[in-house]
């Protein structure tokens, strides 16, 4: 039965009317049904239907038929305001997705150009987040090592190089963003992804005699880059406005291993974890891995990542240590996904000159 409303809904009292038989006889031999003629309001229907005779329609079924003809049109002017706000959200992706990329290859040349500061930069993003607390849901990487109060605690000594290296990143990087300064939060753990990128490039450099060219090749086509994915979106983090509560970092040139294990139980990591960060510990991970391997939780866990590190692929560390650190960069972190956009510039195109 095809329906089709070329009006407004008459008055409900109009349609209390019975709806009459046709009484055109050029229409007699079809079951044809339309509502009487009314002074005002009137509504035009006209309904065919071939096998059954559809009978009276009563108000209700007019009603819903006008329901149902308001409703396809508000989902057709609905597609207009899914289609901008889609355009908007894609054009905020592209905006964070472009400076992300700025910054990673800020990053990646500062550090190139000072190696020796990559151990402390993956201690300095540790420290930062391992200031969280389950219980509180406080602390995490938010930046507050930032504040000299913190930064001239004895677990963070040595770290200050660090922090002084990408204050200067962050100086060139608010430079060119269009969408505001970034934060301390953000900016330690992207370098700290900028510095395990460099180590698993050196390594891949060393496996090719020190040819640079064909470390890059290596890293390219065997690297785990895939696995950076979840660890890019979490993007706009928010920084602090003070130092985090002292005493929730141990100081780990001097902790043994068992307080090592308790403070990454404290926030959820096991043995596994614990050994796959070796190199955040301190500026020498060969002596670090010595000194877990004495502990029989860790030991199996230092052992499987020495074995991987020698592979072509490094699959197993890189990927655990990549899934290690996303975790670690995002805990009590709510993610402002906005972060960073700005308003596009409408263009007058009644100025343009075609």
């Amino acid at each position: 039965m095809g329906v089709c409303f070329l009006s407004t809904v008459p008055s409900t009292i109009q349609l209390s009317r019975p709806l009459q038989p046709h009484r055109d006889a050029a229409a007699a031999p079809t079951t044809g049904y339309c509502l009487p003629r009314f002074v005002s309001g009137a509504v035009r229907c006209k309904a065919e239907q071939q096998d059954a005779d559809i009978g009276r329609m009563s108000r209700r079924d007019i009603v819903k038929l006008a329901g149902a003809a308001l409703g396809i049109g508000l989902v057709r002017s609905s597609g207009s305001m899914v289609e901008t706000a889609s355009a908007a959200d894609l054009i905020q992706l592209r905006q964070r997705s472009e400076f992300q990329s700025s910054i990673k290859a800020t990053l990646s040349v500062a550090l190139k150009a000072n190696p020796e500061l990559v151990p402390s930069v993956l201690t300095l993003a540790l420290n930062d987040a391992l200031t969280y607390d389950k219980a509180t849901k406080s602390g995490g990487p938010n930046g507050s090592i930032r504040f000299s109060s913190e930064i001239s605690r004895p677990e963070n000594k040595g770290l200050s190089a660090a922090l002084s290296f990408l204050e200067e990143a962050k100086k060139e990087i608010d430079s060119y963003s269009k969408g505001g300064p970034i934060s301390f939060s953000d900016l330690i753990q992207f370098a700290a992804q900028s510095a395990v990128k460099a180590t698993f490039l050196n390594s891949a450099i060393r496996k090719c005699g020190g040819n640079e060219e064909k470390g890059i090749l290596l890293y390219t086509a065997y690297g785990s880059s895939g696995q950076w994915g979840l660890f890019d979106k979490q993007f706009g983090r928010s920084d602090t406005e003070g130092p985090d509560p002292e005493g929730r970092i141990p100081q780990w040139d001097k902790a043994s291993v068992q307080e090592m294990k308790d403070k990454y139980s404290s926030v959820g990591f096991g043995p596994r974890q614990l050994a796959v960060m070796s190199a955040f510990l301190g500026p020498d991970q060969n002596a670090t891995e010595a000194l877990l391997a004495a502990d029989p939780d860790v030991l199996p866990w230092v052992q499987k990542y020495q074995r991987s590190r020698e592979t072509v692929s490094q699959t197993d560390y890189e990927v655990d240590l990549i899934t290690t650190l996303t975790k670690l960069s995002s805990f009590g972190q709510k993610i402002n996904y906005e972060a960073y956009t700005y308003p596009v510039q409408k263009v007058d195109l009644r100025k343009l000159k075609l």
